[in-house]
């Protein structure tokens, strides 16, 4: 009886155990909320607020982004992608730079690169990074604009 007893403790805590090691995997998995304090935007100005959240989704995620851009107006866009590089839509209002697909690549266990293109064009690239203990995403994009203009941002999200 001990001996089952003792079995059965193992195998529920290795089941508990996988089911955390399966969810720090993808550290981007989570909701993030945009931490302007700690934000650079050139040019500005900043968005007044947002809030990212990112499901898995095989070997990938899920992302829905939702804020207020400077202007005031909804920010509300999304999409769904595999990390291999390939590209995938990104629909809504408010992308960066007006993008309308987005590739991404994982390169270690916290960092992830992307590309978001515009008709084909490559508009920003992103170079993501997630802290060890899982709290801070930093976000640095460079690009060019709607109006043309070049864009160097660090965005700093605080996981919620």
């Amino acid at each position: 009886m001990k001996r089952l007893l003792l079995f059965g403790t193992v195998v529920a805590l290795s089941l508990v155990n996988s089911g955390v090691v399966v969810a720090q995997s993808n550290p981007s998995v989570g909701t993030w909320k945009l931490n302007l304090a700690k934000s650079e935007y050139s040019p500005g100005p900043p968005p007044k607020s947002q809030t990212v959240v990112n499901e898995a989704n095989g070997n990938g995620i899920k992302s829905t982004t939702k804020g207020t851009a400077a202007d005031g107006s909804p920010v509300a866009y999304g999409y769904t992608v595999t990390y291999d590089g390939k590209d995938y839509p990104e629909t809504g209002t408010g992308t960066p730079n007006g993008a309308d697909a987005i590739a991404i690549k994982r390169i270690n266990a916290n960092t992830f690169e992307s590309t978001s293109k515009r008709a084909g064009k490559v508009v920003q690239t992103n170079r993501t990074v997630y802290s060890n203990e899982g709290k801070l995403r930093t976000i640095t994009s460079k690009g060019t604009n709607q109006n043309g203009q070049p864009t160097n941002n660090v965005s700093v999200y605080d996981k919620q």
